[in-house]
């Protein structure tokens, strides 16, 4: 009888892994890491309830680190199948997983110069060693159309529309001479954006796992979000402050970038310098030109270089990224990681935090636990690099930037499902958002819906 277990992604937003038995084979579907709070955090460096040599195959729905940061962790603990992965996402994890334990390393060897970690020395989850022999254990799949993993298993890729490259999986389970399938949402994308194409109908399925990040809200639309980005940008620049964007390396630096041209084009903010500080998004960006099967631009837009602005600034190392602190006029720094959890955005944070001109720019979902929900929370001190800063920057959360669907568009996405499902699991979401998703789907569906618990397993029959 197939079997699912969550390991991850079940009551909080990160950590997605969902592992699936037939037939004595083990499937892991995403390979996530926790991030936000201590509790979460320590889950990482928890063992696996399953062995890692006993999993056959891993797949992966995109390339965000809360969907494959634990890859060099499985891998490091005797993991020896294949990971597929489209091509992609396979690009997008070869700059990620290595800017992860570059991370990784850093903070470890920071924590102990300076004394506040609680083990001497501190130790990171993994190495950048670990992640070559990760990356080499990639196999391919299509970006679109199915992939035969093994007699048990069939995997059928369709457009997520969340970032380049993201999928929602169906899996075929075919046991004792019938077929079970199971519906993974991944991340599923917004309707209606600019850069990238909506979410792909989602197929028939006997079982469902959708994401729920924001089941208990819809994005804001008024107003749109070139015109509440103008509007921050104008008034901090009236007082003289500069713009920090913690922002995510893959597609948000390129949708900010994106809108950032188009509102210096019709001259509805002024030329600033902007700084996009972090390497990997400045590759995530090559990326985003090359691949332009996700895409929904125009042939001129992308003659035109949509991700090209007045004047960016590329900060490559680390002595480039520094002489952004001499910067005092009005400016816009984006840099990772996009909830503030870790990377360079640290520097600029710490830097720019205690100066009320100043604003921080939250552009999408903040994680319990993480310094952007403190941040949007109101604190008035966060911790960076074991001091605390006080808070005097201004702090705005355009929600309008998430990739994440909001509440209606996540009803779209299921409504479009072409039979009701045996049971809907939704997993993907803080507590109150899979609640409130749950009441909705019972509320205008008339689903059995599932909210299942950390390392809980449901037999699919």
């Amino acid at each position: 009888m197939p079997r699912i277990t969550f390991l991850g992604a079940a009551g909080t937003v990160t950590g997605s892994k969902y592992l699936v038995e037939a037939n004595a084979k083990h499937l892991l579907l995403d390979c996530g890491l926790f991030q936000g709070g201590d509790e979460l955090t320590q889950r990482n460096w928890q063992k696996l309830p399953q062995e890692p040599a006993t999993i056959d195959f891993v797949v992966l729905t995109h390339a965000h680190l809360d969907h494959t940061g634990y890859l060099p962790r499985l891998v490091s603990g005797g993991f020896r199948g294949p990971v597929f992965a489209n091509a992609t996402t396979q690009e997008l994890c070869g700059l990620l997983l290595p800017d992860s334990a570059h991370l990784m390393e850093e903070d470890a060897e920071h924590a102990t110069q300076h004394g506040y970690s609680s083990h001497m020395p501190a130790l990171p989850l993994y190495t950048q060693d670990q992640v070559v022999d990760t990356l080499k254990r990639f196999a391919p799949m299509p970006r679109l159309g199915e992939c035969r993993l093994s007699p048990e298993f069939l995997i059928r890729s369709h457009d997520a529309g969340h970032i380049l490259g993201s999928s929602s999986l169906e899996l075929v389970i075919t046991g004792n001479g019938k077929d079970t399938t199971v519906l993974f949402s991944g991340d599923v994308g917004r309707y209606d954006q600019p850069l990238l194409k909506d979410p792909e109908k989602p197929p028939r399925a006997d079982f469902v796992l959708c994401e729920s990040t924001y089941g208990d809200r819809d994005h804001p639309t008024v107003p749109p979000p070139d015109v509440a980005l103008a509007e921050v940008i104008n008034r901090v620049v009236h007082r003289g402050g500069v713009i920090v964007i913690p922002a995510f390396a893959v597609d948000r630096t390129q949708l900010l970038i994106y809108d950032i041209r188009r509102l210096e084009g019709s001259k509805r903010i002024p030329a600033l310098p902007i700084y996009v500080d972090s390497p990997m998004a400045i590759d995530v960006t090559d990326l985003y030109r090359r691949h332009r099967e996700d895409l929904k631009l125009s042939a001129e837009e992308l003659l035109a270089d949509p991700f090209s602005v007045h004047a960016v600034h590329v900060m490559r190392s680390p002595e480039q990224s520094k002489q952004i602190n001499s910067v005092h006029t009005p400016a816009i720094i984006i840099s990772a990681s996009g909830m503030a959890t870790g990377g360079r955005v640290l520097h600029h944070l710490e830097q720019r935090l205690p100066d009320a001109r100043n604003c921080v720019l939250l552009a999408g979902f903040q994680a319990e636990g993480t310094r952007g929900r403190a941040l949007e929370e109101g604190a008035k001190s966060i911790q960076i690099h074991g001091e605390m800063v006080p808070v005097r920057a201004e702090v705005v959360n355009l929600r309008q930037f998430s990739a994440h669907a909001g509440r209606s568009e996540l009803l779209r996405w299921l409504a479009g499902i072409p039979a009701p499902p045996r049971q809907l699991f939704l997993v993907h979401g803080e507590p109150v958002a899979a609640k409130a998703l749950q009441a909705a789907v019972q509320s205008q569906l008339h689903w059995p819906v599932t909210l299942p618990n950390y390392l809980q397993s449901f037999d699919l029959a």
